[in-house]
């Protein structure tokens, strides 16, 4: 796996999940409602971006104003001058490893000491157990295809080391904007 990013822990001192913003499938738009979604959950440790940033990587400086960013190309993301982007990366939140990858079928065998992977490319958002490994699939943040939303998720570390996650339908924030 590429070299590993550790991200700032907010709920360290609180009783309070340690959150990690969930997003992929940008396309090269950052949705407000989006930035919006992220926004309410905050502090957030970090943010992973799944895939498929599209022509408009500045977005991810966007999200970065946030929390500290982790992203991963997609299918549809080519070469990003400025920034060091990989298939697959890996960071760890409040002790918990998690890799990201785009599309789930380009993983393999989930890596050993892997609590979660954080996926993209099919645009449906969803949240499952494999094993003792939580996958999380924020679904997309601008293309909602057969979804009645767009989505993006948030993964939450509880002080006991538990896992969960949710997706967030943007429509609770707005209309869509263009």
């Amino acid at each position: 796996m590429p070299a590993e990013r550790t991200a700032r822990d907010p709920g360290a001192r609180t009783s309070e999940p340690t959150r990690v913003g969930l997003i992929s499938d940008t396309h090269g738009w950052l949705d407000p409602r989006a930035v919006a979604a992220l926004e309410c959950e905050e502090p957030l440790a970090a943010i992973v971006h799944a895939g498929d940033i599209g022509a408009a990587p500045q977005l991810l400086y966007e999200l970065g104003a946030i929390a500290p960013v982790t992203a991963v190309l997609g299918n549809c993301d080519g070469l990003m001058p400025g920034f060091d982007l990989a298939r697959l990366a890996s960071l760890t939140v409040a002790g918990k490893r998690i890799a990201v990858i785009h599309d789930f079928a380009d993983l393999g065998p989930i890596p050993v000491g892997i609590d979660a992977v954080v996926r993209g490319h099919s645009h449906i958002p969803g949240v499952q157990w494999h094993g003792r490994v939580l996958v999380a699939n924020p679904g997309s943040a601008t293309q909602r295809r057969r979804q009645p939303s767009c989505t993006v998720g948030v993964l939450e570390i509880a002080q006991d080391g538990s896992l969960d996650a949710r997706i967030i339908e943007l429509d609770g924030f707005g209309p869509r904007p263009r």
